[in-house]
């Protein structure tokens, strides 16, 4: 059991480590840009930006949400982290109340070329609520969790052993379905960039200046040439632009 508990350590590690993201049930990074600086927004610009593209994306995905759903909260709430210091991110959480948030750090929009881009992502995160995959993911973690300890119960593990297993469990199962979660908010966000009066064949160029997480072991992302093969197929589908 040890040796099982050592070798999901280091899978989960190396998975951590290449995505540079945080396993756990909250918010988690869906865009860090790491790679060559974008030519982004000023500061001003960013957020201008931010409540022109606010107003026109967040009726459009609580429309979206309201008709694709039944009995989640619909109410998006999108901000900007007052933490200048916050590195660049957005994601999508939810209030104690359930209420959906996205929020941009003001170094995210800084690495956001244009209004379509900015779009694009604020689409993204919305997607992610209404495809409900905050609850999917918390789903996935418990039942990793229960499944590793148990594994490690039954072979006679000691209580630590067993709580590093459920640690683990739920790391890894959180992880199972990210990649799918990902792509499927990157058809949704497509087309909601397109219904709000934005371009998604711009706004996909943000995947170029990403690094490129590949395929790897329990990675949280996939590969950006799949994302953006998506969302073409996507825009070809519904004849978007």
């Amino acid at each position: 059991m040890r040796r099982l508990l050592l070798w999901m350590g280091c899978a989960v590690a190396m998975g951590l480590a290449a995505c540079d993201v945080v396993v756990d049930p909250g918010p988690a990074p869906v865009s860090q840009p790491t790679g060559p600086k974008a030519r982004g927004m000023s500061p001003t610009e960013g957020r201008n930006a931010f409540a022109s593209v606010t107003r026109l994306v967040e009726p459009v995905s609580e429309r979206e949400c309201r008709a694709r759903t039944q009995g989640l909260n619909c109410d998006f709430l999108i901000r900007i982290d007052p933490n200048p210091n916050a590195p660049p991110n957005a994601y999508q959480s939810q209030d104690r109340s359930g209420r959906p948030v996205i929020t941009f750090t003001q170094r995210m929009l800084g690495q956001i070329a244009n209004r379509d881009e900015l779009a694009f992502v604020m689409s993204h995160e919305a997607a992610h609520h209404i495809r409900g995959h905050l609850a999917r993911k918390q789903q996935s973690a418990i039942a990793g969790s229960i499944l590793l300890a148990g594994l490690a119960s039954v072979s006679g593990a000691s209580a630590a052993d067993v709580a590093r297993a459920q640690d683990l469990g739920a790391a890894v199962g959180a992880r199972t379905y990210s990649k799918t979660f990902e792509l499927e908010a990157d058809e949704l966000g497509t087309i909601i960039t397109h219904k709000a009066g934005y371009r998604p064949s711009v706004g996909v160029k943000f995947f170029n200046r990403l690094p490129d997480p590949g395929d790897r072991f329990l990675g949280s992302h996939p590969a950006n040439p799949d994302r953006v093969r998506v969302v073409n197929q996507t825009i070809q589908k519904y004849n978007l632009n």
